[in-house]
Parts: structure tokens; C-alpha cells; sequence
């Protein structure tokens, strides 16, 4: 279950959790966002900066371990999104854009790619533009 907290035209704190929440989950995590409120919409329309959904950011390793910390064990990620008016310029490595944010925000939906074997590493090198040098 996603959770969002905030305000879509400013900040936006996304939870992903795995029980409905509770009223006593609830206030702490507003506490816990500044006393932004949750906001009782399973999406939000928007346009947002966030990080790239494949990639679980540092910050959000830490806000799931303070929210293990204060009783609400139920909860598998957090991360920040702001309104694209006070983002710029943004780092496209390592965020994006979004228009929406729904209940599969944290779904990702590429699978593994299959080994690659190499056998002449100079060729590949010169294919992939990958720039090794003789050494490497």
C-alpha cells in the first residue's frame, strides 16, 4: 500500500507500506514529515521530481530504519518527491520527472538480462565504447 504525505504543489512523501495505515502510524509519520498531513488519495497528479524508481535512495534506507525505530515495522520504503517549479536543474542520473504517482509507483517492471560472454575483451571494448586501456 502507497501512502502519500504532504503537499503535490511543494514537498511529497511517498510510503510504501505493507498493512493499511493506522491512526497511530499516522500521526507519527506526520510528525516525523514535519506535520505534513497524509493525504487520503490512492494517486496524485502532479509534476514531480524524484529519484528513479529502480534505485532505493540512501535517504530512504535511513527514514525506514527511524520508522522501524519508532514502532511502525510494517513499512518497506520512503522517498521524496518535489513539485518541478522548485527543482532546477535537476541530476537525470539519478532523478526524473513524473506527471502521476499511483499504487504501483515502486513497481519496477524490467527483468534481469541475460549473461553476456565475451570472448575477445579488445572488441568488445571497441563496440561498447567502453575505453579501457591495454592494462585494464
Amino acid at each position: 500500500m502507497i501512502c502519500f504525505f504532504g503537499d503535490p504543489k511543494q514537498h511529497l512523501y511517498v510510503v510504501q507500506k505493507e498493512l493499511p495505515i493506522s491512526e497511530e502510524d499516522q500521526k507519527k509519520l506526520e510528525w516525523l514529515f514535519g506535520g505534513f498531513p497524509l493525504l487520503r488519495k490512492s494517486f496524485v497528479q502532479a509534476a514531480l521530481i524524484g529519484p528513479r524508481i529502480s534505485m532505493i535512495t540512501p535517504w530512504s534506507t535511513n527514514a525506514v530504519e527511524i520508522c522501524h525505530n519508532m514502532g511502525i515495522k510494517d513499512i518497506i520504503r520512503i522517498e521524496q518527491f518535489w513539485a518541478e517549479e522548485n527543482v532546477s536543474p535537476f541530476d537525470a542520473m539519478v532523478h526524473q520527472r513524473f506527471n502521476e504517482l499511483d499504487q504501483h509507483i515502486f513497481d519496477t517492471k524490467r527483468s534481469a538480462e541475460s549473461v553476456t560472454y565475451i570472448g575477445d575483451i579488445t572488441a568488445y571494448n571497441e563496440q561498447e565504447g567502453l575505453s579501457l586501456s591495454k592494462d585494464e
